[in-house]
C-alpha cells in the first residue's frame, strides 16, 4: 500500500502499475518451478503479492481522480472486477488443477497476470497538482497523513470494520457444513455471496453518485446495514435461511467497498488520494489478518459460530461510530441548503489537499 503510493508519487501510476503486473506474473511463473514450500512463499506469496499491491493502489487512486464528480460510481465499477474474477476463478482453478496439475495451473495464471502490464499502460498520466519535485512530495504527503486526525480515525474505523467483514467469507462454508449442508450447498452459499457482492459494489456507487446525501452518510449506512445483517446470520439455521442472509450480506458488504475508497477523498482531498489509500490499506490489514482467526477461536471455544458472527457484527458497528466523527458527515449534500453550509464542490481536476501545511 504505502510503497505503491510512494512510488506513484515519484514515477507516476502508469509505470508502477505496469511494474506490478510484471512482478505478479513473474511470481506465479517462478512458483510453477518451485521445489520447496519456501519457494512458493517467496514467489507466489512475496513477489506476486507485491506485484498485485503495486497494481491495486495506484490504479484505484488514479481512477478516483479521473472522475471527481462520479468517483463512487467509477470506483464501484472498478472494484466489481474483483467479484467477477472471483466467480470465474472459483470453478476454473479446480479444472486447471485436474487438467494440468498445479504447475501448469500456475503457468496459465501467470499468463493471465502478465496482462496487467497492458492494463497498467492504459492509465492516463494526471497533471501535476503542484510544481514541487516528486520525491519530497511523496514523503511529505505520507508524513502529513500520519498526523491528520480525521484520516487516522477513518483508518481506525476500517481496522474495526475489516476485523468483522471477512468472517462470513472465510467461515461461511464451515457454517453451512455445521447446519448439515453438503459440499455443493456450501458452495452455493459462497457463490451467492460473491455474486451479490459484485452487484452491491456497482449499485452503491450508482446511488452515491446521486446528490441525495454526503458520501460519508452513504458509507455509514452501508457499514451499519452490513453489521446488522452479520448480527442476524446466526438466525439462518437451515439452508434456505442461511442462503437468504448470505445474499443480503454479500450485497451490503460489496456496497461499502467502493464507498470506502472514494470517501477517502472527502477526508483528505483528491490530491492525496493515492497516498491515503496506500496507508489505509496498510492499517486495515491488521483487522483483516486478526478478524477471521479470532472468529475461528471463538467457534472452538463456544462450539458454534453464533458468538463469532455476533462479535464480527459488533466490530462493524463500532467502526461505523467512528465515521460519525469525521468532518463533513453532518454537512448538507452538494447543491442543497445555503452556500455556507454545503461542502466545497469537487473540481473537475485534481485538487490541492486540504491537509494544512506546517
Amino acid at each position: 500500500g504505502p510503497l505503491g503510493s510512494a512510488l506513484s508519487a515519484r514515477f507516476g501510476a502508469r509505470p508502477v502499475a505496469m511494474a506490478g503486473g510484471l512482478l505478479s506474473g513473474l511470481g506465479l511463473l517462478l512458483g510453477a518451478f518451485a521445489t520447496h514450500l519456501t519457494h512458493l512463499y517467496l514467489s507466489v506469496g512475496l513477489l506476486a503479492g507485491l506485484g498485485w499491491a503495486l497494481v491495486f493502489t495506484p490504479s484505484l487512486g488514479t481512477v478516483g481522480r479521473y472522475f471527481p464528480a462520479r468517483r463512487a460510481l467509477a470506483t464501484g465499477l472498478v472494484v466489481s472486477g474483483a467479484s467477477v474474477s472471483g466467480l470465474l476463478l472459483g470453478p476454473l482453478v479446480p479444472l486447471l488443477l485436474d487438467a494440468y496439475g498445479w504447475r501448469g495451473a500456475l503457468l496459465l495464471l501467470a499468463a493471465v497476470s502478465f496482462n496487467l502490464v497492458a492494463a497498467g499502460a492504459l492509465l492516463r498520466p494526471l497533471p501535476a497538482t503542484d510544481a514541487s519535485p516528486g520525491p519530497p512530495r511523496g514523503r511529505s504527503g505520507l508524513g502529513r497523513l500520519l498526523r491528520h486526525g480525521p484520516f487516522l480515525r477513518y483508518c481506525l474505523a476500517f481496522v474495526l470494520v475489516d476485523a468483522g467483514y471477512y468472517v462470513p467469507f472465510v467461515h461461511g462454508e464451515a457454517r453451512a457444513h455445521e447446519l448439515g449442508c453438503d459440499q455443493r450447498g456450501a458452495g452455493v452459499v459462497l457463490a451467492a455471496m460473491a455474486a451479490l457482492d459484485g452487484g452491491g459494489r456497482v449499485a452503491a456507487g450508482w446511488l452515491a453518485a446521486r446528490p441525495a446525501a454526503p458520501l460519508l452518510r452513504h458509507l455509514f449506512l452501508w457499514v451499519v446495514l452490513t453489521g446488522l445483517v452479520l448480527l442476524l446470520l446466526p438466525l439462518g439455521t437451515n439452508f434456505g435461511g442461511l442462503l437468504t442472509l448470505a445474499l443480503a450480506y454479500g450485497f451490503c458488504a460489496g456496497a461499502l467497498v467502493p464507498l470506502q475508497f472514494s470517501a477517502v477523498a472527502e477526508v483528505v482531498g483528491a490530491g492525496r488520494l493515492v497516498d491515503a489509500i496506500g496507508l489505509m490499506q496498510m492499517f486495515e490489514s491488521f483487522g483483516s489478518l486478526l478478524g477471521a482467526p479470532f472468529a475461528g477461536w471463538l467457534r472452538d471455544v463456544t462450539g458454534n459460530y453464533t458468538i463469532s458472527f455476533l462479535v464480527a457484527g459488533a466490530f462493524l458497528l463500532a467502526g461505523s461510530l467512528l465515521i460519525l466523527t469525521l468532518p463533513g458527515f453532518f454537512c448538507l449534500p452538494r447543491g442543497a441548503g445555503s452556500k455556507e453550509s454545503s461542502p466545497s464542490p469537487v473540481p473537475d481536476v485534481p485538487e490541492v489537499t486540504p491537509i494544512p501545511s506546517e
